[in-house]
Order: structure tokens, then C-alpha cells, then sequence
């Protein structure tokens, strides 16, 4: 028999009290079956249970509208876009590409959101390639550090953070921007350096390649991040950003790249020599890279959480299983 709903009842049955603290808040994603994005999910099931994803519909193409009317049509409460064309060398290759999926691509799905009745929050996820070069006295790198970007890519993410940045004041919605820096973790393709040293240590381990590891230009530093610890701060944005400002994504951390495969072949208990591989050397590269992620702490207190040696061992983890499928 229903009760009455006059009366103030403070026992609610087991049913109710479910019900009561069930609030399931809808997140559109771009990029899910990216190496982030299948991170992310990861995230939502073990840690964020109060948001529903929005699955993408077969044949979502970011450069199509017709395939976001649908999608953008769920008004969800907020949106995560992390798809992109990611690679430099790629960017270098095919410039225009690049900027119609970067640039042209989050136009096509701003519009898609609009038309959609979104009013959320609006999570644009740049880069820290954005800045370019920065001298080493101007270290650690803060968000007031003028943007100069030196490649296709990181031409094609600052113009995609203007136009979000603008949307958010055209439209009045909430809308943020992040700049990750260097992130690291299991499921990133060997096209990295870190990630690329560890399939490679996989290889000799099992017999696969003489010890003898290819490298780029490993006498760099940069600020390499946990992708856990970088999903983390984006939930952490969602919740308590500010509309308009822009935040890096960092560990804060200065670290060597030629130290960090000594590191990797030490826990994987070989002795590595490094030869250098032309193809695998970067134009317009930043020597020393460390930023500063004050802004996203004061604002969400975020920290990092996972050590550097437990993100090598993951990586080391993940590609002695990967290389057996090769």
C-alpha cells in the first residue's frame, strides 16, 4: 500500500534510501577508445559512480556533424573532450589534418552541443606543448606564460582553447581548459618514448632483441605525469574548476628521460645500451620541461598520488603481456 505522501516519514524503507542517494549526472566523453579514454572509464567505474556515460554511436566521426546531433542531443551535464589528432611528427606531416580534427572537430561538436540545449560544463583538454619553448630561468611553467608553439599540433590546441574559451562567454556556459603535460601509463601506443623503451625491454626479455635499446633524444627533461593521477584532476576540475581559466595538468617534477630508462632497466633487471635512431628524433624539440600545478591544487586540491617507479612498473607490466600479441 502506497504511503502518504503528506506525511513525513523519517524511517524510508531500504528502496527509498537507495533511491535517495543514486544521482547519476550524464558525461559525454570524446576519445574514449584513446589511450586516456579507456583510462577514464576505468575511472567511472571505480571511482565515480555518480556519472553516467554517454556512449558515442557507431561511426561518431568528430570531422562529420551529421554524427553528433544525436549524441549532443542527451544534454549531458558535462563534457570531458579529449579527442585529437595527438601525434607531432603526425602534425608535421599532415598540418591540415591535424587542424580540422583539433580545431575544425571541436567547432563541429560545440555546434553539436548547442543545437543540443547543452548548458553544462565544458572540459577542453589542450596540451602543455602549447608553450613551446621556455627558457630554463622561466621554469617551472606557469599559465600566465605566453603561448608560442612551435608545431602544427600545438598550433591546432591553442585555437581549439580559444574557441572553447569564447564559446563559454558567448553561450554562458561553464566551460575550462586543462594542459597536460607529458602523461604516462598502460595501453599507450610505442610511439612514446617511455612506453616505446618498455616494449622494447619486453623484446629482449624474451629473447626477441639483442639488449641494445632505440632511442631518441634521451639528454631531455620533461614532466611526466601518471594517467591516473591526470584523470583524477580532470574529475577534479568537473567538480570545482573555475569557468574561464585555464589549468596545468603536471606532476611539477623535473626528470630525465636517460634517467628514467636506466630506472626502467633496473627494475626489469637488465643492462641496457642505448643507440640513437635518427627517425625517432623530434623537430622543434624543448630541452628541459617542468610545470607548475599551484593553479589546479589551490582551485581542487588536487596532488599527485602515484609514484613514479609504480607508473614504470605498470608500463613494464602492460608490455611484457602486449608483446606476446605482436
Amino acid at each position: 500500500m502506497p504511503g502518504n505522501p503528506l506525511m513525513n516519514d523519517p524511517f524510508p524503507s531500504q528502496d527509498e534510501r537507495s533511491e535517495e542517494v543514486v544521482v547519476h549526472k550524464k558525461l559525454l566523453v570524446t576519445g574514449l577508445t584513446g589511450f586516456v579514454g579507456g583510462h577514464l572509464q576505468a575511472h567511472l567505474r571505480s571511482a565515480a559512480p555518480e556519472w553516467h556515460l554517454l556512449l558515442p554511436p557507431e561511426g561518431m566521426d568528430l570531422t562529420r556533424p551529421e554524427t553528433l546531433a544525436a549524441w549532443c542531443g542527451q544534454r549531458p551535464d558535462a563534457v570531458i573532450h579529449l579527442a585529437g589528432q595527438t601525434f607531432v611528427p603526425e602534425a608535421f606531416r599532415d598540418p591540415a589534418r591535424t587542424l580540422e580534427i583539433n580545431l575544425l572537430g571541436t567547432l563541429n561538436l560545440l555546434q553539436a552541443l548547442k543545437a543540443g540545449g547543452f548548458t553544462g560544463s565544458f572540459l577542453y583538454v589542450s596540451s602543455g606543448d602549447i608553450y613551446g619553448q621556455v627558457e630554463p630561468e622561466d621554469l617551472p611553467i606557469l599559465e600566465t606564460q605566453l603561448p608560442a608553439p612551435r608545431n602544427p599540433y600545438a598550433v591546432s590546441k591553442l585555437a581549439a582553447e580559444y574557441l572553447s574559451l569564447q564559446w563559454g562567454i558567448s553561450e554562458g556556459w561553464r566551460v575550462m581548459v586543462a594542459r597536460p603535460f607529458n602523461h604516462v601509463g598502460s595501453g599507450q601506443k610505442p610511439d612514446f618514448v617511455l612506453p616505446s623503451v618498455a616494449r622494447q625491454i619486453a623484446r629482449i626479455q624474451r629473447g626477441l632483441q639483442a639488449p641494445r635499446i632505440e632511442v631518441g633524444d634521451v639528454d631531455v627533461t620533461r614532466d611526466f605525469l601518471d594517467v591516473r593521477d591526470v584523470i583524477a584532476a580532470y574529475f577534479a576540475l568537473l567538480s570545482s574548476g573555475k569557468s574561464g581559466e585555464i589549468y596545468n595538468v603536471c606532476s611539477g617534477l623535473e626528470r630525465s628521460v636517460r634517467d628514467l630508462i636506466s630506472q626502467m632497466g633496473t627494475l626489469s633487471g637488465i643492462t641496457l645500451e642505448l643507440a640513437q635512431d635518427s627517425s625517432r628524433m623530434r623537430r622543434s624539440e624543448q630541452r628541459q620541461v617542468k610545470g607548475s600545478h599551484a593553479r589546479l591544487a589551490r582551485a581542487t586540491g588536487w596532488a599527485p598520488a602515484i609514484s613514479m617507479e609504480e607508473t614504470l612498473k605498470t608500463i613494464l607490466s602492460d608490455w611484457a603481456e602486449r608483446v606476446l600479441e605482436e
